[in-house]
């Protein structure tokens, strides 16, 4: 019984250690300074479970290929119209947040509400192919379990549902 008590009390002090050092921001991680688009790239996907990008297949032997697959977003209008978009929806979406914008590429901050992980998450207009490529990692961890392709899908959801051309 005294195991059982104990193993009780620990699992509760680590749960509100873990709280409050996600509300403190201990847990936010570093901003990366490898993001943007290099050589008509976004970076490669993480080598653990917790990114998803449009450009996965650019990378043959990426360890993460089949998990960190997602497909591009379509346009809505032209590129600077259909990052225009993505821009008003990252704003409304909860914990989101314009780090960068421009006429081709839009950098989001996405973090949780509980413990304040961020995200990182990057669109970029590809005039050439003619779509919105996407890339989003976590900053921490070695597991997102799906939080980023959901949240992807779910701009993806979102911005189809916009008037305007497809």
């Amino acid at each position: 019984m005294d195991w059982i008590k104990f193993t009780s009390t620990v699992l509760v002090l680590t749960g509100v250690s873990l709280l409050i050092a996600g509300r403190v921001g201990l847990l936010r991680g570093t901003p990366p300074t490898d993001l943007g688009v290099k050589e008509g790239r976004l970076k490669a996907p993480s080598v653990t479970p917790n990114s998803v990008s449009s450009q996965t297949l650019l990378h043959a032997n990426h360890p993460m290929r089949a998990y960190a697959q997602i497909a591009p977003l379509p346009l809505r209008g032209g590129g600077a119209q259909t990052l225009a978009a993505l821009a008003r929806l990252v704003e409304q979406y909860p914990g989101g947040r314009i780090v960068e914008s421009t006429d081709s590429y839009l950098r989001a901050e996405f973090t949780s509400p509980m413990l304040r992980f961020v995200d990182d998450t990057e669109f970029w207009f590809d005039a050439q192919k003619q779509r919105v490529d996407v890339r989003s990692a976590s900053r921490l961890g070695r597991k997102d379990f799906g939080a980023n392709q959901k949240r992807v899908e779910a701009l993806r959801d979102r911005l189809s549902t916009l008037p305007g051309p497809v």
